[in-house]
């Protein structure tokens, strides 16, 4: 199990990152957030929309290519599943969700970035109204864009205190290594609320690096939830 503040604050570029599960006093957490390393990347927060957030360009000025940095990483799905991923596919779960099939379905039909030779992991994430929660990621084989693999992380009746992180790269690097083996085991317990999560996560990220950070904690019982967006510009 990792300690979420090292884990963090000794990487200088994990790039994009999903954070899912359950504090001990059964609160459901997700967090998401984007580092950049391009003045394009960097050019972004994150905006409220009616089911969730989109990303949007700081200085519409200086954005110069929108396909792979602008979308919805988090939308609430009519059926109570909140979708979060860091690309378009967040609409193409929705869509599959809606046509009566499940994430799984609607992955199967993507792939990686095309942003050769970096080759960006998809991450998505599903956090179904009862707290248990699934993660993904499609990446290439070990650089090679001719093999997609496609990689599902299902979590049922999630322990209390417990949460886990899936990031797009391994490191700084150029081309830039895709995130390897299963999402990291992270300690939640009962010493974290949300204002203490954002602050852990955020303080942690790469202070040049870091761009935007969403983060949720919802009640199981009551199922009230609240979130705190966090951006660099402001």
């Amino acid at each position: 199990m990792i300690d979420l503040t090292k884990y963090l604050s000794e990487n200088p570029y994990p790039g994009r990152g999903i954070l899912m599960g359950r504090t001990a006093n059964n609160q459901a957490v997700i967090a998401y957030f984007i580092m950049g390393r391009s003045e394009n990347s960097r050019n972004r927060i994150f905006e409220n929309t009616e089911d969730g957030i989109r990303t949007k360009a700081f200085d519409e000025s200086k954005m110069t290519d929108p396909s792979l940095i602008i979308y919805h990483p988090v939308r609430l799905l009519p059926n109570g599943l909140l979708v979060v991923t860091n690309g378009d596919q967040t609409d193409t779960i929705r869509d599959h969700i809606a046509q009566g099939h499940c994430y799984r379905h609607a992955l199967n039909t993507r792939k990686f970035e095309p942003d050769g030779p970096n080759w960006t992991p998809r991450i998505s994430g599903v956090m179904k109204p009862d707290g248990s929660y699934n993660l993904s990621i499609l990446k290439s084989q070990d650089g090679d864009p001719s093999c997609c693999c496609r990689y599902f992380f299902e979590y049922d009746n999630p322990v209390p205190g417990v949460g886990h992180f899936i990031h797009t790269y391994q490191s700084d690097g150029d081309p830039l290594p895709s995130f390897q083996g299963e999402p990291r085991l992270v300690e939640l317990g009962t010493q974290f609320n949300i204002d203490s999560l954002t602050d852990t996560i955020w303080n942690s990220l790469n202070a040049d690096n870091k761009v935007s950070l969403y983060v949720q904690f919802t009640d199981l019982e009551s199922g009230n939830w609240e979130y705190t967006i966090t951006n660099k510009h402001n």
